[in-house]
């Protein structure tokens, strides 16, 4: 079987090429075709030696994923409905500005988290994606966009991990995905525009800030630890104080100055006064700088959860920022294609049956991380 080499980044790549007896530099001539040209065939690559084209074809191919579905909203918003085999597929949304346009990448198909106001989560965790998974949802919908635009300029320019899964719990294949986005041979995005979100996989958070420390968004969603035992069940394994620690711990080496954490409004549960100063309180024990970002709740029938009033949650943030914590309320994009945060089910097969659902969050609660091989391998 052949190695597709969007599995690697750049020292991997460097690794594999010293494999079939050639330089390292072929790397990275090797490196810009496919993520700055987006090609996939290597009779294509004219600065690469004759003899290289002829044989890295019995070693080698770039494949990205089938696509099933592409839906685009009134907004702009474009949702990509991707391929990963046995019955499971994953989602990969879009999200133009007049400033930047963002990618929202998936991770896992499903997600064994199993938050109660996701629909991901919902439906279980059914694998992890590879590397070149992760990075076929960027490298497609990058030279996608281009040739749509007959543009050679960056359309990406952000990209969030915050599509299905939970990233952290699969840190070896992220890791050198992320690498290769910011890679100045590659995707040439800074640190301070790629984001990894977490529902707060504390080991891992702490070697994600040693290994490749970009940006970090933490899905908080409660001010308390009864609350959030409830709505993230992650929790139960790695509670507030830990997961606060973790990122004060973290900050020293973030791009940014501060922490995003992620806040679902759900009515009646965690957006009253007295949610939003637990809310306080919490910060200011944990001395944690921190960007508030509410999210309004897209309901699906399973969650049993409404999306908060209006009026809330503007109360909500104007307590916040009353107090000195910037907060922001995210604008609702794509929702008209289920493309908005929440909303991103894909195709995975049904894992939704009582049992099912527990054993997932089961899976979540108990989850120990390994120690990670090294990530360019």
């Amino acid at each position: 079987m052949t190695a597709n080499l969007l599995d690697f980044d750049l020292e991997g790549l460097a690794a594999f090429c010293e494999r079939l007896g050639e330089k390292r530099f072929r790397a990275t001539q090797l490196f810009r075709w496919i993520h700055q040209r987006g090609a996939s065939d290597f009779g294509q690559m004219t600065d690469l030696a004759k003899s290289l084209r002829e044989k890295l074809p019995a070693h080698a191919h770039i494949a990205g994923l089938p696509v099933l579905s592409r839906q685009d909203a009134k907004d702009g918003t474009i949702k990509w409905l991707f391929d990963v085999g046995a019955g499971d597929a994953v989602e990969t949304v879009f999200i133009p500005e007049d400033d930047r346009g963002t990618l929202c990448v998936s991770s896992q198909a499903g997600c064994a988290v199993g938050c109660r106001f996701c629909s991901t989560g919902h439906q279980g965790f059914s694998r992890n994606l590879s590397t070149a998974e992760i990075l076929a949802q960027l490298w497609t919908v990058e030279h996608t966009l281009r040739q749509e635009s007959a543009s050679t300029e960056r359309v990406i320019t952000n990209v969030v991990m915050m599509g299905m899964g939970e990233p952290l719990q699969n840190y070896n294949a992220l890791v050198p995905a992320l690498r290769v986005m910011l890679d100045d041979h590659g995707y040439g995005l800074s640190r301070r525009r790629v984001t990894v979100s977490t529902s707060g996989v504390v080991p891992m958070m702490e070697r994600l800030a040693k290994d490749c420390p970009v940006a970090l968004a933490v899905s908080l969603h409660a001010p308390t630890d009864a609350l959030r035992d409830d709505l993230v069940p992650l929790n139960r394994k790695y509670p507030l104080n830990e997961l606060m620690a973790a990122c004060a711990a973290y900050l020293p080496q973030a791009p940014r100055d501060f922490i995003t954490l992620e806040y679902c409004m759900l009515d009646g549960v965690n957006d009253r006064p007295s949610d939003v100063e637990a809310l306080l309180d919490l910060l200011r024990r944990s001395g944690v700088r921190a960007k508030l970002n509410l999210i309004p709740f897209n309901p699906f029938p399973q969650s049993g959860l409404r999306q908060s009033q209006p009026a809330a949650v503007q109360a909500f943030a104007r307590t916040l920022n009353d107090a000195g914590v910037v907060t922001t309320v995210r604008k609702t994009r794509g929702d008209d294609i289920d493309a908005a945060c929440g909303q991103l089910a894909g195709d995975v097969r049904d894992r939704t049956n009582a049992a099912s659902r527990m054993a997932q969050r089961r899976q979540a609660i108990q989850w120990h991380p390994q120690t990670p091989k090294e990530p360019s391998q």
